[in-house]
């Protein structure tokens, strides 16, 4: 696997001001037209680094799921945060998003003292956050999370797939691709699509 740039820098600041348990928390699943946003949440031990982790964009799907496997293995604690189209449809994307950051945390079985969150959105009343915009491509911890988020959403698209075969979800994982734009041309919206989003090919037909 590659060399990324991606570092313990900013966890490195944290730590010398006394702060051990840093949680770096990254989501999957916001431009979709279809299935849940995931998010991650992670805590590695100090100054544990894999040089191979990185933005997961910037991954192949291979070295995503092998990677998966030595984030889980080598975290001090791990939390997935799961919103539904549902509720996306219901309190818009960006709140979800948000949500399911706050969820990845709540569901971590060892709790941090401070989390570095990806994007310029996140909000929390109690626990100290930074968020940073870029942060899956520069720290490592928020890289590794993108990976746990990513992976563990392509998944759930992948089971989604056998219950909606004619929509190509494991392959597209419900982004507004020509195969599925032109899916959705032949057989409707399915359960899962994301009412509130609205691909402009689709308007005239659809809503």
């Amino acid at each position: 696997m590659k060399h990324s740039c991606v570092n313990l820098e900013i966890e490195r600041t944290l730590w010398l001001q006394g702060i051990e348990r840093i949680a770096g928390v990254d989501e999957a699943g916001r431009g979709p037209l279809a299935g849940p946003v995931v998010a991650a949440a992670v805590i590695f031990p100090k100054e544990f680094i894999v040089d191979s982790v990185d933005d997961s964009k910037k991954c192949t799907a291979k070295q995503r799921e092998e990677l998966f496997e030595l984030i889980v293995e080598q975290a001090i604690s791990v939390g997935i945060g799961i919103v539904d189209h549902e509720v996306i449809d219901r309190i818009n994307i960006l709140q979800a998003t948000i949500l399911a950051m706050r969820k990845s945390i709540e569901n971590m079985n060892i709790q941090p003292e401070y989390a570095l969150i990806d994007g310029n959105s996140f909000k929390h009343e109690t626990l100290r956050f930074q968020n940073i915009i870029g942060g899956d491509a520069r720290s490592f911890t928020i890289a590794a999370a993108s990976i746990v988020a990513k992976v563990t959403r392509d998944r759930l698209m992948r089971e989604l797939d056998i219950r909606f075969p004619q929509y190509g979800f494991a392959r597209h994982k419900g982004y507004g691709t020509h195969q599925h734009i032109e899916a959705i041309r032949t057989y409707g919206l399915c359960e899962i699509h994301r009412r509130s989003f609205h691909p402009s090919a689709l308007q005239e037909k659809l809503f």
